[in-house]
């Protein structure tokens, strides 16, 4: 079966026209580099760079991407010998029924591997047409790394890479404050942005370079913050060969997505308007907001999306279900998660009510997308953290405005306690048990000491020592940022939950079905 690349394309262009979406075949050698990207991951390729295969499917961007890997191994190879074309398979539910959509992405013109070709990476910085950089090197790719030399080829990490093309651009246009660039970063960090900047001039700090060459760091460039929500699975593995025969070509890049999609660029009113009319996301459906603040979109992810999570998985867990899909199946998660979702997170959030509206519904969605296999377990990991930055705040804003606690909310506090139940650390690890069965308990070794601990202490008779469990959790200012005993009524509904939770080997889900019913 041949491999997917242009020439492949051009000869069966009536077919896949008939049944996938597929960007322009034109001939994509003539359209400029207008972006650089570092990164050739998955997350990318099935985001910003289908963004733009969009784009240039309807003439409202006629650019093309050049990737650069940000790494010494990675996909470069591969990339090229697609000739930048791969496979973008989107699969989920729109209004609670499936829907797969294929599209053949041909936005990326070649990739360069600057620790083989590192000239020819530098030779990137003298194309007047780059105007974009995008990146994801993952989180821990935007950190100043003080080794990293201008002579080194190519420098260790991403900041410094970019640093010695900046400095090079500087140089072949002689400061001309029109070829600077605008960052685009989608690493999943907090003011991504303005971090990648702050490296950026520590790097020519640190090497020396010219105070002109700083100002034109700070003049000429435009550093965005972003938020990026699309969940990409990835490389097909277990499906490749049914894949690889229902498409008709063999595609080694091929990435499979869920459909939904958000992306929030904060920028400056003249940057924003740029990208607007460069960049025109708008045009072609695609729900990207540019604002002056990302703050609110953040909050409204880490309270719906990321709060809904961290309320339900470890109940769900404790009452026998496995992942998320098998949550979803189960009316009484629902109701659950509607009830917590509209009731107690979003009264708390400062959007517009029908924005808030129509994202928490797109989590139903989401969270029983069946393509999606997404293990309870693995989103328990770190849930001390989680619930102070995704929950706790929910409970506070609920309590300042109503002047009582959630329900909702303060179960799933009773319900991370009783997760959290284990006597014994294995591998790093708290080992619980559900029905007879182990389980692992990962967080920090300093919270999963204190639970062993705390379990330990109270040994068999759980059920009496409901007030003694929930009271040291919340007196952990170190966990939540207070004490939360010092919450008016939170103990002592959190205890009277948990009592009800440890009553019996069904206790969990009797709790819930009460709770919901009355809610």
């Amino acid at each position: 079966m041949k491999q997917l690349n242009r020439n492949f394309l051009a000869q069966k262009a009536d077919f896949f026209l008939s049944d996938i979406e597929m960007g322009p075949d034109t001939a994509v050698n003539a359209l400029e580099e207008r972006v650089l990207q570092f990164g050739e991951g998955n997350f990318l390729r099935a985001f910003v760079d289908s963004f733009i295969d969009m784009l240039n499917e309807q003439d409202l961007f006629n650019g093309i991407i050049v990737v650069i890997q940000p790494i010494e191994h990675g996909l470069t190879d591969v990339l090229n010998a697609q000739e930048g074309c791969y496979t973008v398979l989107l699969r989920g539910l729109e209004n609670q029924k499936p829907v797969v959509r294929k599209r053949i992405v041909t936005s990326i013109s070649r990739g360069i591997n600057p620790y083989k070709d590192y000239e020819v990476y530098l030779e990137t910085a003298k194309n007047p047409h780059l105007r974009f950089i995008i990146s994801n090197t993952t989180e821990a790719g935007i950190a100043f790394l003080e080794t990293d030399k201008l002579t080194d080829k190519p420098q260790v990490s991403f900041p410094a890479k970019v640093t010695a093309l900046l400095y090079e651009r500087y140089k072949y246009f002689s400061g001309d404050p029109s070829k600077g660039f605008i960052f685009i970063p989608c690493e999943l960090i907090d003011d991504n942005g303005t971090e990648l900047k702050k490296a950026i001039l520590q790097n020519a700090k640190n090497w020396e370079l010219p105070d002109a060459f700083i100002e034109w760091i700070h003049n000429a460039n435009h550093f965005t913050n972003t938020l990026v929500d699309r969940i990409v699975t990835g490389y097909p593995k277990d499906e490749a060969d049914n894949l690889t025969k229902e498409l008709g070509y063999k595609d080694n890049l091929l990435v499979t997505a869920e459909i939904f999609q958000f992306f929030a660029i904060e920028a400056s009113k003249e940057t924003a308007n740029e990208i607007s009319k460069t960049l025109p996301f708008h045009k072609v459906g695609l729900d990207v907001v540019l604002t002056e603040d990302v703050t609110p979109y953040k909050l409204r992810k880490v309270r719906i999306l990321n709060g809904a999570h961290t309320i339900s998985v470890l109940a769900a867990f404790l009452c026998g279900k496995d992942t998320v899909g098998e949550m979803m199946d189960e009316p009484l998660f629902v109701d659950y998660l509607k009830k917590g979702i509209f009731q107690e997170i979003m009264p708390g959030l400062d959007l517009d009510e029908e924005d808030l509206k129509s994202f928490a519904n797109s989590v139903f969605d989401r969270f029983a997308n069946p393509y999606i296999k997404h293990y309870l377990l693995s989103i328990s990991l770190n849930s001390i953290s989680k619930y102070k930055a995704r929950v706790l705040p929910s409970i506070l804003e609920y309590h300042k405005g109503k002047g009582e606690l959630p329900e909702i909310l303060t179960l799933s506090f009773a319900a991370l306690i009783a997760f959290y139940r284990g006597t014994s650390i294995e591998e790093g690890a708290l080992i619980g048990s559900r029905n007879g069965q182990p389980y692992k308990i990962v967080d920090d070794m300093e919270i999963l000491t204190f639970f062993k601990e705390l379990w330990g202490n109270v040994g068999e008779n759980t059920k009496g020592n409901s007030e003694h469990l929930v009271q040291a959790v919340c007196a952990k200012t170190e966990y939540w940022g207070a004490n939360l005993n010092e919450l008016p009524g939170f103990s002592q509904k959190a205890t009277a939950f948990l009592t009800d939770i440890l009553a019996d080997t069904d206790g969990m889900k009797k709790t819930l079905e009460k709770v919901v019913s009355t809610c």
